[in-house]
């Protein structure tokens, strides 16, 4: 999840619903608050530490921590040297989660459909939302209303916080405060996170425990409307500078590979590219296998 969290296009929630872990996760989440203090009054230390469902959170974070600060170098490097091989693996990936999660899906019914189309549409459109936030004024308060956005994102499968924060103008600022280990950039940040996954972890439980397949189906429907900002494939129409003239994309025409390599005069990398696609549809296979199906938790 940190590894896919660190990367622009793709979301950890997408391998939270892969693994089988995702409704287990917004559940854990959601019990971080002051229902902690009434079942540690019952059960005492052991009492609150069943409540929060520790024995899962703990390694959870610390493989997300660890992951973000070590993949950051790696993911950054790959994005300046090797976008089109990157955005082919991930794009099987996703691809792969939306068909596993709808395998899992065994009360569907026609009214489903409404979820699923509202899901495409929010994925497709957030993103133009997002240049507000860079207009805020302070500082502060800009990376904590950042940091509220992308983490509620990086809860949703198929929408992808460092995407949004991308589109915000401050994914290079994060990136960089967290590899320099920034304190008050961290602080801000992480504030705004705290923030988010509490009250929007409450929402995802109420969604899921009432209306469980539509949920699911909306789900699926960011999911899908993800993919086409992994598209391989694509040539930068339109964007806008951010702070430090950093490039924000705005607008992308979706290309085959020769049409690409025609355009651009950059190799298409067909033959690598869709083996790292399969790759990734193979992985999903692979630990989709061994994993828990979504609803069991």
């Amino acid at each position: 999840m940190g590894a896919a969290d660190a990367v622009p296009g793709v979301s950890g929630g997408t391998i939270a619903f892969i693994t089988g872990i995702y409704e287990e996760l917004i559940n854990s989440i959601k019990n971080f608050g002051p229902s902690v203090w009434g079942a540690w009054r019952r059960g005492g230390l052991k009492g609150a530490a069943v409540h929060l469902n520790l024995g899962f959170v703990i390694p959870l974070v610390l493989g997300i921590g660890v992951s973000l600060v070590s993949v950051a170098h790696l993911v950054t490097y790959l994005l300046d040297n090797q976008r089109l091989l990157l955005d082919a693996f991930f794009f099987g990936l996703v691809a792969a989660s939306a068909w596993m999660v709808s395998r899992r899906l065994t009360d569907w019914r026609i009214w489903h459909v409404l979820p699923l189309v509202a899901g495409l549409l929010l994925a497709d459109g957030l993103p133009a939302l997002m240049p507000l936030v860079s207009g805020l004024g302070s500082e502060g308060l800009m990376f904590a209303v950042a940091g509220a956005i992308a983490i509620s994102a990086m809860l949703l499968p198929g929408i992808s916080g460092s995407f949004l924060l991308l589109t915000m103008g401050l994914y290079s600022n994060v990136m960089e405060g967290i590899k320099s280990f920034d304190v008050v950039l961290m602080a801000q940040f992480g504030l705004g996170c705290l923030v988010g996954l509490m009250t929007f972890s409450r929402l995802l439980s109420w969604l899921l425990s009432r209306f469980h397949t539509g949920t699911l189906q909306l789900l699926i429907g960011f999911i899908l409307g993800s993919l086409p900002l992994l598209w391989p494939w694509r040539e930068l129409v339109s964007y806008r500078l951010g702070p430090d003239a950093q490039i924000i994309p705005m607008e992308y025409r979706y290309l085959l590979p020769n049409d690409y390599a025609q355009l651009t005069g950059d190799p298409s990398a067909l033959l690598p590219a869709v083996a790292l696609m399969l790759g990734g549809l193979i992985l999903v296979l692979a630990v989709g296998r061994f994993a828990s199906p979504a609803g069991s938790h």
